[in-house]
């Protein structure tokens, strides 16, 4: 899809002027006149040089964007004209990419695109599910009520994932910090053993003080090779899990994984029950909704799942049944569903479950990060102790024989 500017007349005689997005610039003549505007220019917009410098940034943060529908939406509430409320939040937001993106926006609106539309222009910031909201909420005349909805899923989406990232954030730190311990060992402080070792004669050396030196040994020779098998390794599970088998099997996998699947289900649960919540409320038909959550899953198999349901309602199917039979789902979960779509409150009793499974998220968090923590450290007191036991047996074995 290209963009043509443009410049034409209405049928009253007023000169107007914009950009169009088109497939041809007969398409956009075709368009044009649809909008009845006679195009008297018609022609490709030039794409400018664009240049990232460090700093200027490239990308939109959950909470610059919170802000951002937060002020719009008081500021359409209040009655001020859309292109207004663009312009004045353009030219406050500190974010240099963020402003030109609003800009261009605020431009497309101008030009006669719908603000959906204009929306829909920047994938990388505004979102299916945004998009789609906004489109409901231009429709039905009540854009504040939608905009003031996608600020809270946004804030409630936020805090779930940085749930989840926090608990992985421990372990991993834990195993970077052990991998550290571990490289410094070996390179460093047990070469400096064997070395005093080397001093006490040709004496016999305890098994496991052997063990530890000859391990050194080795990763002293070997040690490139450990960082290119790693990197080639991380290289063959991202190229593994970009195919659509690949990703299907290691998102099976961390759904049946101990612990860490129960924990996720449960994010998965919060993270659908609240996106369709969130549409089905703002007047997005199920069918829609069901097809852009179930992009949003970001799990192979949910989105499988997602599928199935959607496909079945589409034959004339309810919610409930199909969702049941995708074993997927908590029982309880698809329980309340039913009631909901029975008594004709299918969006409450989801926010009703989507606030319950976050909740779930919350405590299920602490408690990993609880147990993580003793594991850990036996973990790496459990490296770190078997070293220094292996390099102080021979010394205690010297001492002996000295007191003897």
């Amino acid at each position: 899809m290209a963009e043509w500017v443009w410049e034409g007349r209405t049928r009253a005689g007023e000169v107007r002027k914009g950009v169009i997005q088109a497939e041809s610039e007969k398409d956009a003549h075709l368009l044009l006149r649809q909008r009845n505007i006679l195009p008297d220019k018609v022609r490709a917009k030039r794409k400018g040089l664009a240049i990232k410098l460090p700093g200027m940034g490239g990308r939109v943060r959950a909470e610059e964007l919170v802000v951002f529908v937060r002020q719009f939406a008081t500021m359409i509430d209040a009655g001020l004209p859309l292109v207004q409320c663009l312009d004045i939040l353009s030219s406050q937001e500190p974010n240099k990419y963020f402003k030109s993106v609003l800009t261009d926006v605020k431009e497309s609106v101008e030009s006669g695109m719908t603000f959906a539309d204009s929306l829909r222009k920047h994938p990388k910031v505004f979102d299916s599910l945004f998009v789609n909201l906004v489109a409901a909420g231009e429709i039905g005349g009540i854009l504040d009520t939608i905009l003031n909805r996608l600020a809270t899923y946004i804030e409630k989406n936020v805090k779930l994932v940085r749930q989840v990232k926090g608990a992985m954030t421990y372990p991993i730190g834990i195993l970077v910090v052990a991998g550290g311990v571990v490289f410094a060992l070996l390179k460093f402080v047990i070469p400096t053993f064997e070395k005093m070792f080397a001093d006490f004669g040709n004496a016999k050396l305890p098994t496991l003080t052997q063990v530890v030196i000859n391990a050194s040994h080795w990763f002293g020779q070997w040690w490139w090779a450990v960082i290119i098998g790693l990197v080639a390794f991380g290289y063959a599970f991202k190229q593994f899990i970009s195919t659509e088998r690949g990703r299907e099997i290691f998102d099976t996998a961390l759904l049946k994984f101990p612990i860490i699947g129960k924990l996720l289900r449960k994010v998965a649960v919060a993270k659908f029950t609240r996106t369709l919540g969130t549409m089905i409320a703002s007047g997005v038909p199920i069918l829609d909704a069901l097809d852009i959550v179930a992009k949003a899953a970001n799990n192979k198999v949910i989105e499988k799942a997602i599928y199935f349901v959607r496909d079945k309602i589409s034959e004339g199917s309810n919610m409930a049944d199909p969702l049941a039979k995708t074993n997927v789902f908590p029982s309880m979960v698809v329980q309340m569903i039913a009631v909901g779509e029975s008594t004709g409150a299918m969006d409450t009793m989801l926010q009703k479950i989507a606030d319950f499974y976050e909740d779930e998220v919350e405590v299920a968090v602490e408690g990993l990060t609880k147990l993580l923590e003793p594991i850990m450290m036996v973990f790496i007191g459990g490296i770190v102790g078997t070293v220094l036991i292996a390099m102080y047996l021979p010394i205690f074995s010297v001492a002996g024989n000295v007191q003897s």
